[in-house]
């Protein structure tokens, strides 16, 4: 499989330089006291967002990942050296948890955005630090603490604003490749994407969004049927859900049932995703004469006592394609809209305060 979205890593921080017992030994100076010093830091571990990679694959080959430890001190009052970072680059849109504790550390979702996943040692105190009235001579100095060891799961969610969902050969990949540039493999037999692709709609000027296609779903997925559900992660992300049917199976089965069982396997993984906004999208309308095709559309939706928006296409002619996406960024410009009204209407807003008078 071409696309690598989960790895997981182990990586450990340098531990701490130990501090030194030494006493200064010069001519003509009797009276040399302790000039041990502290030992130098441990480096730290951490993990960059980098928009040039798309996959983790790099972590099947590399997978423990060290920081330089931090020297320990010496006399003369000399500080050891501290340890240079361990920087691991990854994809944006990487999660990263916790393996021990399933703790969620952190999420990458920008480019350049840094994250701390093991933080290096402390270097130890040289004998410099304990030197006192009543202990004019120690011979003490502490050893440096050791640097944090973590196991780390790293999961790639790619950062779309739109996620195709639908069973396999709905026509998914023919619907991406009709409104962007991206070109995913279709073909006139059937078969499954493997892993997902994304694409680019570009409507003008400022209007364009991104679009997943997520590889087809099956019944039981949940249980691990088919490719299972190890692709959903994809769609937590988005903020719209298209849901893409044929609208007549080669097969015989029933489309309504189809967007059932979808619905149940988005129920399985994650409920909050039924809650998501989700369109339909009939797909195929080419196969059906012309004077039944909204009939059996408008019946498909009856049956399902459906709400959203749907819409008739034929990915494959291009037919009404580019109106769901024109009606896409409709939703989205409508949606920054009411954010943007609901900045604006905030208590602390110093417009709303003037307008009631001065205070």
């Amino acid at each position: 499989m071409k696309f690598v979205d989960e790895a997981i890593i182990k990586v450990q921080a340098g531990d701490g330089g130990n501090g030194c017992v030494s006493f200064r030994r010069e001519k003509f100076i009797p009276f040399g006291g302790p000039n041990g010093g502290d030992g130098g830091s441990g480096g730290s571990v951490w993990l960059v967002a980098d928009e040039g990679l798309n996959t983790l694959i790099d972590f099947r080959h590399q997978r423990v990942f060290k920081a330089q430890r931090g020297e320990n001190g010496m006399g003369s009052d000399m500080y050891g050296k501290g340890g240079e970072d361990t920087v691991i680059r990854v994809p944006v849109g990487t999660v990263v948890t916790n393996v021990d504790t399933d703790e969620v550390i952190g999420d990458l979702t920008q480019h350049g955005q840094r994250l701390l996943v093991a933080q290096g040692g402390k270097g130890g105190l040289g004998n410099i630090h304990f030197k006192s009235s009543v202990n004019r001579a120690p011979r003490k100095a502490t050893p440096g603490t050791p640097g944090e060891v973590r196991e780390l799961k790293l999961e790639l969610r790619l950062l779309a604003d739109v996620g195709l969902l639908g069973f396999p050969n709905a026509g998914k990949s023919t619907f991406i490749r009709a409104v962007s540039a991206a070109t995913p493999r279709v073909a006139d037999y059937p078969f499954t994407t493997l892993h997902p692709n994304l694409g680019v709609v570009s409507l003008g000027t400022d209007q364009s969004f991104v679009i997943a296609d997520i590889p087809g779903l099956i019944e039981g997925a949940a249980e691990g049927a088919g490719l299972g559900i190890q692709f959903l992660r994809h769609v937590s992300r988005t903020r719209l859900l298209l849901h893409l049917v044929d609208i007549a199976p080669i097969d015989g089965s029933d489309p309504a049932e189809q967007v059932r069982a979808i619905e149940q396997e988005l129920a399985k993984f994650d409920p909050q995703l039924l809650e998501r906004p989700r369109w339909l999208v009939l797909n195929k309308a080419d196969v059906l004469p012309e004077d039944e095709r909204q009939a059996v559309a408008e019946d498909i939706v009856a049956r399902l006592d459906w709400q959203a928006p749907w819409f008739l296409v034929s990915a494959i002619a291009r037919d009404n394609t580019m109106a769901v996406c024109q009606q896409v960024q409709r939703f989205f410009e409508s949606q920054r809209q009411a954010r943007a009204e609901r900045t604006d209407m905030q208590p602390g807003d110093v417009r709303l305060r003037d307008e009631g008078g001065a205070r």
